[in-house]
């Protein structure tokens, strides 16, 4: 896929989105300020007609950079590729207007073509970082073809325009170092991005799905994730995620609160609480989360009625062995009496002692 596809495929990042923004402001105060200074310094070409064009076309860029900053703001854009296009389309149409205004490039306000036509090289790839220069220097060597045919500017300023012209190509050019490394961290940053949505996802997954009843409260103490079979025990209604766990459990909360100010000292204490439903008896344990203070706690709930069932099969198991031990010992000696009676017939020479 070419790369300007490739763009063209993504929506506008923050930072993007943050580069535009600034070019919008900058795209404000240029033609207030030149206003401004029309006014007290007499910027222009002396001539009265080009004045009144000066400050037509100061006033039309403005209402154009309104229109694109309301255009930002209330509508979505197809692609980042459009965005500096039009953004770079605007700039070098009404600054190259403002020069022929003012009598060519030698009232020197070329330069107010070097921020946008660098910012917009950012954003764009380097096909299109070329075609904006290329425009851009276009847009100062019509007007300045266009002045010296009016009789308002030397042939010698065709120098001055040109080597404006290789100022901005030499800016698109030193961008495309820059521009490639912010694209390169902005697609970086976007799998890590998905690869931790994945990642969150298959927690969840694998917490919602497990055996055990277990819960995540945060400083605040704040369920911040909580599987199914503990919501079962605190109670559905309260108990998800976001909510308080004071209002799901107080006594948890009490418990857990008991816990952080002697993690080490209660575990030789057993503190249990009864479950929403009024017939199990649940034990929590508690495990800091990170290193950080304060951590989040994971809570695992116990039952404790699940534990006593375990301990009373594994002792019916021992009982069935034990009985099983001693019916073996009593049938081996049973079984050589019986033995010995069948054996007695054959020996009919033994004497009543024997």
């Amino acid at each position: 896929m070419p790369a300007s596809a490739a763009s063209a495929a993504l929506p506008p990042s923050d930072l993007a989105w943050r580069v535009i923004g600034l070019v919008n402001l900058y795209r404000l105060l240029v033609p207030l300020v030149l206003l401004v200074m029309q006014q007290f310094a007499e910027l222009g070409s002396g001539d009265p007609e080009h004045a009144q064009l000066f400050t037509g076309v100061c006033l039309v860029y403005l209402a154009a950079g309104v229109l694109l900053v309301l255009a930002r703001r209330l509508s979505s854009w197809p692609s980042l590729r459009r965005v500096a296009l039009l953004n770079a389309t605007v700039d070098s149409v009404f600054i190259s207007l403002l020069l022929y205004a003012s009598g060519g490039v030698a009232a020197g306000l070329g330069i107010l073509l070097v921020l946008p036509v660098g910012a917009m090289a950012l954003l764009a790839d380097s096909r299109d970082a070329f075609l904006i220069a290329a425009m851009a220097a276009l847009g100062v060597l019509i007007q300045q073809i266009a002045v010296h045919l009016a009789g308002l500017a030397p042939a010698a300023d065709y120098m001055t325009a040109g080597v404006l012209g290789v100022v901005l190509f030499v800016i698109v050019v030193s961008t495309w170092p820059v521009a490639n490394r912010l694209r390169e961290s902005e697609a970086l940053v976007r799998r890590q991005e998905i690869d931790l949505a994945n990642l969150a996802q298959l927690s969840q997954y694998i917490v919602q799905h497990l055996r055990e009843s277990i819960l995540v409260i945060d400083p605040e103490d704040r369920i911040r994730l909580i599987n199914e079979s503990a919501a079962q025990i605190l109670g559905d209604r309260n108990a998800c995620p976001g909510a308080l766990l004071g209002e799901a459990s107080p006594r948890l909360l009490y418990l857990l609160e008991t816990w952080r100010q002697n993690p080490d000292g209660g575990r030789d204490t057993v503190q249990t609480f009864v479950a929403a439903d009024g017939a199990r008896v649940i034990r929590p344990h508690f495990a800091p989360l990170g290193a950080t203070q304060p951590a989040s706690i994971l809570v695992f709930l116990e039952d404790t009625s699940l534990l006593a069932e375990q301990v009373q099969q594994s002792k019916l198991a021992a009982l069935g062995r034990l009985s099983a031990s001693i019916a073996h010992e009593i049938r081996n000696p049973v079984g050589a009496m019986g033995h010995g009676a069948q054996t007695l017939p054959e020996s009919p020479n033994l004497a009543p002692t024997q």
